[in-house]
């Protein structure tokens, strides 16, 4: 296999800076497929996708596309990580915005105006929000742990116990106990709490606290996104145990999607973290499987 390279970048929202990281494969030239990757409430883009676990050699997936010869790009939003922490809540409109911010260097450095990608969790409405504003930037879209208007979410439920703390303070503190709960509140077994461990390794040093928007917007302002205004094709993927959305409200954002070059993809043995999880393998296929479907043939006269 080639050498997997990486290098980093500041893309520039107003006077926020924000952190850039990409990995592709050594051998990767101009052209290859651009595939960009959105970070979800609680951890970084660069630590949730590029993952290093002790005595594991596969839980990047960055790694996994770069291998593949995708130019695979991520970021951390305002407030997270390595971008600059301010006073913002850092809600779906803002990470919205620090993707474009983003996609003027992608596009500087790739020379490509159109990307594959992918959100989780509140990284799909990111995402998903961005595809609906500038259509034509996004050639397809992978979203998972995806809501609509939140009806039926049994996680969103118990989240909105605290949406006045939320609206009152623009951080919430995280601790390796919070981490970990991430990996287990759906159904405990379904991720391997040394993934968790090593993910709290990477992000608590980086500091002890994210942004409240995103969980805000997600309680008390939904729906942020119009399916009937996101035109390209769609891929939604479910894991089987996921508790931040019912089913009924997926299918119900699913129908309303214009494109019909589209797929709702259930995995089984995936909670949540589903890039993170034991059977991430599955959900990595998934994602290739949509982003190398054919282009349709002209229909016969």
């Amino acid at each position: 296999m080639s050498e997997i390279k990486s290098a980093e970048y500041w893309a520039h929202k107003g006077k926020v800076k924000l952190y850039v990281y990409r990995k592709r494969a050594a051998s990767t030239g101009k052209g290859a497929p651009v595939l960009f990757l959105v970070h979800g409430s609680s951890a970084s883009g660069r630590n949730s996708f590029d993952l290093s676990v002790p005595g594991r050699s596969d839980y990047s997936l960055m790694n996994h596309f770069a291998a593949l010869g995708y130019d695979v790009w991520t970021m951390d939003h305002e407030g997270y990580g390595r971008s600059d922490r301010t006073d913002s809540h850092s809600g779906i409109a803002s990470g919205a915005q620090d993707l474009a911010a983003a996609m003027e260097i992608v596009r500087r450095e790739t020379g490509q105006d159109s990307v594959f990608m992918y959100g989780g969790s509140s990284g799909a409405l990111r995402a998903a929000l961005y595809a609906q504003q500038n259509p034509g930037r996004v050639r397809r879209l992978m979203v998972s742990a995806l809501v609509y208007t939140g009806e039926g979410s049994p996680t969103l439920a118990k989240r909105r116990e605290k949406v006045e703390e939320y609206r009152a303070s623009p951080r919430r503190k995280v601790d390796r106990a919070f981490i970990h709960s991430m990996f287990t509140r759906d159904k405990p077994g379904t991720s391997e709490m040394i993934a968790a461990d090593a993910l709290a390794d990477a992000e608590l040093p980086l500091g002890d606290s994210v942004p409240t928007g995103t969980y805000l917007d997600m309680c008390a302002h939904l729906p942020v996104i119009d399916p009937l205004k996101i035109t390209c094709p769609v891929c939604i993927i479910r894991g089987e145990y996921d508790g931040i959305a019912a089913e009924p409200d997926l299918l119900n954002f699913f129908g309303k999607l214009p494109s019909k070059d589209k797929q709702f993809v259930f995995v089984s043995g995936l909670a949540h973290a589903a890039t993170l999880g034991i059977n991430r393998h599955k959900f990595w296929h998934a994602m290739e499987s949509f982003m190398n479907v054919p282009e349709n043939r002209a229909l016969a006269a």
